[in-house]
């Protein structure tokens, strides 16, 4: 019989690459996959259709009464390039150093798998689950999850529950257990900036034409103070503070000083808005990041050229109180603001989603931190993560459900990057981890 592993890889091998159009057959062929483990685990099971990847949903017997826990994952990933960084092939997922290297293992195929193999094994051993359980496992987190919305709209009735449980984060430090209970939000833009109408020779009209990528750098640097406050105007207008048990819990984190950071990163010293840690920075402060840049020649050489144009791409993650569209406006209005003269500008504005916060001191969120407990073997901690799920809070506002973010993956994951890996004890941990959260949740 294939071991919990064996069947893991099976999973990894899919090259579910959701945004490469190459990947369709890839991404419905582990669907497809994904279905037919529910099904032997005897779980009622549905492959919906959407406009773009299919969904997968599986529940036991659902009986009055008793609590219900929505269990969320995703199975697609991030392509893998660039692939001759990569140590071993993305798609032949294998084992060293005590961990699993492979495109997906910690992102999230490996993290949503222990929560199969847990309820898989609860049944196997009572017979039952001790709770109602549905799974919806999505192929289309990694592109933003555009029909996850509409879905759970349409079928808010049979997706009712009363905790969502969501393995698709991190632990600060190995064998910390970790309960995260709050994510950055996130706004998108894309900008260009033109001038002349074609590319110049940088001697014949340089001097004398504004140049767009000069103007572009000009426009980057004007977003912050030196200090790295950032320097839209009202940006920080609707920010939620910090609690202060927030901020005395999180300096005694394992893992979580700046030297840890730094230590994971390889930057060398901290920077960023004053009078606040890194982990304070990372997990409830926000953000204006520059994510691509570029203009004119980028080939070997000199080229002496004057581009006709130039772009930046931007990323903002926005904390509890800050409004997706509203913080869009006010990087918008002070870029035109700052538009060198001799240029013009168009501002794409991309995808958005809302900062999530619940209390991790509710009974779920009790339950949530007994299990990791029991199943690591010692108190979690309690944290806000740095990066965004959208989809969390529209869960929260569509069924009415908080989540419990139970991560897994370790800093050093590498998760949307060559070398991504997922630690085997996590694994391991992960599947009795779920098992733990199964029991606890029904008591309740």
């Amino acid at each position: 019989m294939p071991t919990d592993l064996d069947r893991l890889f099976e999973h990894l091998r899919f090259p579910s690459i959701s945004t490469d159009s190459r990947h369709v057959a890839d991404v419905r062929a582990n669907a497809e996959w994904l279905k037919g483990q529910f099904l032997a685990m005897g779980l009622q099971t549905e492959l919906h259709e959407t406009p773009g990847h299919p969904l997968v949903v599986a529940r036991n017997e659902q009986i009055a009464g008793r609590p219900t826990v929505l269990i969320y994952g995703h199975y697609d990933v991030q392509p893998v390039d660039p692939l001759e960084l990569w140590e071993s092939a993305p798609f032949e997922p294998e084992v060293r150093d005590g961990k699993i290297w492979g495109r997906g293992g910690a992102d999230n195929k490996g993290q949503h798998f222990v929560h199969l193999l847990g309820a898989e094994k609860t049944i196997q051993e009572e017979g039952q689950l001790p709770l109602n359980v549905i799974f919806l496992i999505e192929g289309e987190e990694e592109i933003g999850s555009p029909n996850l919305v509409p879905f759970l709209k349409e079928h808010v009735d049979d997706l009712a529950c009363d905790i969502i449980a969501v393995s698709d984060t991190g632990m600060v430090a190995p064998s910390v257990p970790t309960l995260g209970y709050g994510l950055r939000g996130i706004t998108c833009l894309e900008v260009t900036v033109k001038g002349p109408s074609g590319d110049l020779h940088s001697g014949v009209y340089g001097g004398c034409v504004a140049n767009p990528a000069t103007a572009a750098a000009r426009m980057i640097a004007s977003l912050h103070h030196a200090d790295g406050k950032i320097a839209v105007e009202g940006f920080y207008d609707d920010v939620i503070a910090l609690e202060d048990w927030e901020r005395e819990m999180w300096a005694q984190v394992p893992g979580a000083t700046n030297q840890d950071f730094l230590a994971t990163t390889g930057s060398p010293v901290p920077f960023g808005e004053p009078g606040y840690s890194m982990a304070e920075q990372l997990w409830a402060r926000p953000t204006v990041e520059v994510n691509g840049m570029g203009g004119g020649y980028q080939g070997e050489g000199s080229k002496t050229v004057l581009p006709a144009e130039a772009m930046f791409k931007l990323s903002c993650r926005l904390v509890p109180g800050q409004d997706p569209d509203k913080v869009q406006q006010q990087v918008e209005d002070h870029l035109r603001k700052h538009l060198p003269t001799g240029v013009t500008v168009e501002i794409y504005k991309g995808h958005s989603g809302k900062a999530y916060h619940n209390d991790p001191h509710s009974i779920y969120g009790k339950a949530a931190q007994a299990a990791l407990a029991k199943s690591f073997g010692r108190e979690p901690v309690l944290i806000r993560e740095g990066g965004s799920i959208p989809i969390i809070q529209d869960m929260k506002e569509i069924l009415g459900a908080d989540s419990l973010m139970l991560g897994l993956a370790l800093p050093d994951c590498q998760i949307h990057a060559p070398n991504e890996n997922f630690a085997v004890e996590n694994f391991e941990k992960g599947i009795e981890m779920s098992r733990e959260l199964l029991k606890e949740l029904s008591k309740i």
